[in-house]
C-alpha cells in the first residue's frame, strides 16, 4: 500500500458521525441538517432535458479535452461573468467537478524530487485554515508537506498569508486559495491577490483558485459579485495568467452536484500538462454530461433565481441567529460561520453540535473539524458551520430552534 495513505485524516463528516454516535435526537422535532454543504434546490428542468436528450452520446468515447462546444460555452461564460477572453482550445479544460480537479492538479504540479532552496527535501503546499479537506489530502498524497495560513476574524476571516515565513515560501510549489471561502464565505480582495502574485513571481509556485461558490452572493452594486483569481490577474496586467489555475463548477451554481461537471482555466502551459495527466488518468467527461453542461453554462436566469432563494434565506435566518450568537452575513457562499456562545459548553463547538442535535434535532458541523492546529491555535475551534442549503422555511425553523436552544441554557 502507498504509505502516504496513512497520513490522511478522517473526513469532517466521519468525525461528526463519531461525535454523535449514541445520540438520540429529540423525537419531538423532525430532523433538519445544516451540516453538509450539498445544494438542495431543484435542478432546473432544462438541464434535465438537455441530459436526457443527449443519451446518444453514451455510444461514444469522450475526448479528455472535451468537446469544442463545451470549452466554447465555458469561454462565453468567462466573458459574460468577468469580461475575460480565454482561448477555449488552450486555456480551458472540462473536469468532473472541482473536487477531483483540485486533487489531480496537485499530482501534476508537485515535484517531490525537488529540494527547496533552503535545502528542505519535502516540497510545501500552503493552504488556508479552515479549509476544504481535499487540499490537504491532495498535497499529502503528492508527497508534499502542508503549511496553513490561519483565517483572521479581525480581517473578515481572510487567510493570513503574512504568517507564512520566507523559509516556507522558498519550498512552496502550490498554494490553494478558496474565494469565496469555505466555511467563512470571505472573498479575497485585489490587494491580497497582488501580494500572492508577487510571492508567486518570487518563488515560482502555482496558485490554484477554488471558486465553486462564486455565483452565490447577496450584495448589490457593481462590486457585488465575487472577484475571480483570473479577473484579479487581468486587472493587475497578468494577462497570460502565469502559474494560475482557477477552478469552478456547476454544482452550486446550477444545483447539479450529481452531474460532476466543472472546468479549469488559466495558464496554457499548466493546462497542457494537466490535459496530459488527465488523458492517462481516464478523466474524460461523458458526452451526455458535456451537453447538459453546455446548456447550464449558457443560461443565467436559473442562476439569478438560485441566488435570490439563498438571499432570502440569509435575510431571514441571519437576524434570528445574530440575536443569540456572534454571526454575520458572509461576503458570499451558502454558509454561516457562527461563534459558539461561552455559556454553551464553555464555547465548545463539539459540545454545541452534539447537544443541539440531541435536544433540537438540528445538525451543524463543528468548526474545529474544518481546520488544523497551526501557529498555536485551531482557527475553527469555538465556531460552527451552518449550510443554508434546505428550503427557506426549513432553514428558518432550524434557526429558531438554535435560538431556543441557546436561550434555554
Amino acid at each position: 500500500m502507498n504509505p502516504l495513505l496513512k497520513k490522511l485524516q478522517p473526513y469532517p463528516f466521519e468525525r461528526l458521525r463519531g461525535l454523535t454516535a449514541g445520540v438520540t435526537p429529540n423525537p419531538t422535532y423532525r430532523a433538519i441538517s445544516l451540516g453538509i454543504g450539498e445544494p438542495k434546490h431543484a435542478t432546473p428542468e432544462f438541464i434535465k432535458q438537455a441530459l436526457t436528450q443527449s443519451l446518444d452520446g453514451l455510444a461514444s468515447y469522450p475526448a479528455t479535452a472535451g468537446e469544442p462546444a463545451l470549452r466554447e460555452a465555458c469561454s462565453r461564460w468567462l466573458k459574460r461573468r468577468y469580461a475575460l477572453d480565454l482561448d477555449p482550445a488552450t486555456q480551458i479544460l472540462p473536469v468532473n467537478g472541482s473536487r477531483e480537479a483540485l486533487f489531480a492538479l496537485a499530482q501534476v504540479v508537485i515535484d517531490p524530487t525537488q529540494a527547496g532552496r533552503n535545502g528542505q527535501a519535502t516540497p510545501t503546499v500552503v493552504s488556508p485554515n479552515p479549509f476544504y479537506q481535499i487540499y490537504e489530502g491532495a498535497a499529502l498524497l503528492a508527497g508534499a508537506e502542508v503549511v496553513f495560513a490561519n483565517s483572521d476574524p479581525a480581517k473578515n476571516f481572510a487567510a493570513d498569508w503574512a504568517s507564512i515565513p520566507e523559509s516556507v515560501w522558498a519550498t512552496t510549489q502550490l498554494v490553494f486559495v478558496c474565494s469565496p471561502g469555505n466555511p467563512t464565505g470571505a472573498v479575497m480582495p485585489l490587494d491580497e491577490w497582488a501580494r500572492l502574485f508577487e510571492l508567486s513571481d518570487k518563488y515560482g509556485f502555482v496558485i490554484a483558485s477554488d471558486e465553486c461558490y462564486s455565483e452565490i452572493y447577496f450584495r448589490t452594486g457593481p462590486d457585488a459579485a465575487p472577484l475571480s483569481g483570473l479577473e484579479a490577474a487581468h486587472k493587475l496586467g497578468r494577462t497570460d495568467f502565469k502559474r494560475l489555475i482557477a477552478l469552478t463548477s456547476l454544482s452550486k451554481r446550477s444545483n447539479v452536484p450529481g452531474l460532476r461537471s466543472g472546468f479549469v482555466a488559466g495558464d496554457k502551459d499548466l493546462i497542457k500538462s494537466f490535459l496530459l495527466y488527465r488523458t492517462y488518468h481516464g478523466s474524460a467527461m461523458s458526452p451526455v454530461v458535456q451537453r447538459a453542461s453546455i446548456a447550464a453554462w449558457d443560461d443565467e436566469s436559473h442562476v439569478v433565481e438560485n441566488r435570490r432563494l439563498y438571499a432570502e434565506k440569509f435575510e431571514r435566518v441571519t437576524p434570528i441567529l445574530a440575536s443569540v450568537m456572534d454571526v454575520a452575513l458572509p461576503d458570499a457562499s451558502f454558509y454561516l460561520w457562527a461563534k459558539v456562545p461561552d455559556k454553551c459548553g464553555g464555547g465548545s463547538d463539539e459540545w454545541f453540535a452534539r447537544e443541539l442535535l440531541a435536544q433540537y434535532n438540528v445538525a451543524v458541523l463543528p468548526g474545529s473539524y474544518l481546520a488544523r492546529e497551526a501557529h498555536g491555535v485551531n482557527p475553527g475551534a469555538g465556531r460552527v458551520r451552518m449550510a443554508l442549503v434546505a428550503g427557506v422555511e426549513e432553514c428558518v425553523e432550524a434557526a429558531e430552534r438554535i435560538r431556543a436552544f441557546i436561550q434555554s441554557i
